[in-house]
């Protein structure tokens, strides 16, 4: 991976931190930075936090608040072993962390090149966020990985492109820097996606997916390609592909991400891809997407 001082995030030592607390989605990723981390040379940074305040408060706490740290120790062990397994040459660093695991993660995230957590979850209306997954998305600085998806255990090596949801506002930068960033590092294409508006796909019967308005559509291109300029000539060996819809900016991801190896959107929307932070629409993205997400925060 070529270094460069617009790297998004800029931070040219620092490890991939992911946060394992030993479920299922936790063990993908770790398989995900940790092959990650080692493509780019970085260290693996493991962490596990525990809270232990209100154990302390306990009469005779001392054996319990042992045996927590020891049931953390085994946590973070197979963790270790499991990234040791999927990149035998990856540098991994272990932490045990107190206090609330969210906590933990958001403040390490200043320094740290990715977060990567794990989500499980079958989609659909009866699944939901944890409240460690949606502060740290909330709140990290720099950008989150989110790994939940179930054909990541299927997939061998990268493929497909990394696909970007264009939000048409200054909120969206970061977004479009981590986008080019990891397009370049993975050696993969880029498909930028805008939506002019955010209503969902097919609301009005016999409107066309596509722009039909000569007018709307030459603007919603020129925003688009404003939204990029000079991202290309930052990034000249990424080959890009622009896709514009009327609506549906849920629905365009999701079907996306059935072909893409990441997805990368913003921490704040408006426009076509308003509320892209863990609201209804990144909610979603999170949920069912068939590849790994990247929120990508300003910092």
């Amino acid at each position: 991976m070529t270094v460069r001082s617009d790297e998004f995030p800029p931070r040219v030592a620092a490890p991939i931190v992911a946060g394992v607390d030993g479920s299922a989605g936790s063990d993908r990723a770790v398989r995900w930075a940790a092959a990650t981390a080692a493509a780019r040379g970085r260290t693996l940074r493991l962490v596990h936090a525990v809270d232990l305040e209100p154990v302390r408060a306990l009469t005779g706490a001392a054996p319990l608040v042992g045996e927590l740290r020891v049931r953390a120790g085994a946590v973070l062990l197979a963790a270790a072993e499991l990234a040791a397994a999927t990149a035998p040459e990856v540098r991994v660093r272990t932490e045990l962390a107190e206090g609330a695991p969210a906590g933990a993660l958001i403040d390490r995230s200043a320094g740290a090149h990715l977060v990567v957590l794990g989500a499980t979850g079958t989609g659909g209306t009866a699944a939901h966020l944890g409240s460690t997954l949606l502060a740290v998305g909330t709140h990290a600085d720099g950008a989150v990985v989110v790994v939940r998806d179930r054909e990541f255990d299927r997939r061998r090596g990268p493929a497909g492109p990394v696909v970007l949801g264009v939000d048409g506002g200054a909120a969206g930068a970061p977004a479009i820097a981590a986008a080019f960033a990891e397009a370049s590092a993975r050696g993969a294409d880029l498909v930028a996606l805008h939506s002019w508006i955010d209503l969902p796909y097919g609301e009005f019967a016999g409107v066309s997916d596509g722009i039909d308005d000569p007018e709307l559509a030459a603007t919603a291109k020129r925003m688009l390609c404003e939204q990029l300029a000079g991202w290309s000539a930052k990034y000249p060996e990424v080959e890009v592909r622009r896709e514009l819809y009327l609506s549906g900016p849920r629905h365009h991801l999701l079907r996306w991400s059935r072909a893409a190896q990441l997805l990368v959107v913003g921490s704040r929307g408006r426009g076509g891809f308003a509320g892209l932070l863990f609201g209804s629409t990144s909610n979603a993205l999170v949920q069912r997407a068939h590849c790994p997400v990247l929120v990508a925060h300003g910092g």
